[in-house]
């Protein structure tokens, strides 16, 4: 995650640096209030879902937490930074329901099935608005129906004021932002996914930056009460 760079001009993308990856692993238990959120989403899922898409892995931490609260789930994990992929399959090495993917969320995502959940964590905040808008579509499309978008993310803050408070929160200073991060605010990217289609969207959970977007994709019998 990092904290993020909100100002224009050229963005550069390090997750594909080992070193880059690697420190973010080694500091990722020491974001505050992660547990939170990721308690919240754990709660968010509905039981008896079988497949989960996990977009932007990293090393599979919440994967690993989805499959603790759903044992009996079927996965596919989605990173392109390798560092990520060798953590995530160091993980999942004994764990055949897990099925790891190299691609990068930069692109339109392969042919990978239907999900009743696809969850993410920190991951979609590192894309140009146009594409988070994309692929807030092409998720809607996986799901099943019924099926659940949970993506605990990185937002803008509504003033530059309460961004360098989240900066401080974390025990850093704006020159070691991200310069990976394009973050958005929370109410463009939940209309976003009303747009798209998603039904009961809302932010479940929210700490300064850090929140709990999901949506869900309505069966036919809600799509025809529209």
């Amino acid at each position: 995650m990092n904290v993020g760079a909100t100002g224009c001009g050229v963005v550069t993308n390090e997750w594909a640096s080992p070193d880059h990856a690697l420190a973010y692993l080694a500091r990722a238990d020491a974001v505050p209030h992660r547990g939170e959120g990721e308690a919240v989403l754990l709660e968010a899922l509905p039981p008896g879902i079988g497949r989960v898409l996990d977009l932007g892995t990293g090393d599979g931490r919440l994967l690993g937490l989805v499959q603790l609260a759903r044992p009996d789930i079927e996965a596919v994990a989605v990173d392109f930074s390798p560092a990520m992929l060798a953590a995530a399959r160091a993980r999942f090495a004994d764990n055949p329901r897990v099925a790891i993917v190299h691609h990068d969320l930069a692109t339109p995502l392969p042919a990978l099935g239907r999900f009743d959940a696809v969850v993410s964590s920190f991951a979609i905040h590192h894309l140009p608005d146009a594409r988070k808008r994309a692929l807030f579509a092409e998720i809607y499309r996986l799901l099943t129906s019924g099926g659940l978008f949970c993506n605990l993310e990185h937002v803008a803050s509504p003033t530059p004021c309460l961004h360098e408070r989240f900066v401080r929160e974390l025990g850093t200073i704006p020159a070691e932002e991200d310069p990976s991060n394009q973050l958005l605010d929370l109410d463009t990217q939940l209309r976003w996914l009303r747009d798209v289609g998603f039904a009961d969207v809302d932010c479940l959970w929210k700490w300064r930056e850090l929140a709990l977007l999901v949506g869900s994709r309505p069966g036919p019998e809600e799509i025809a009460a529209r």
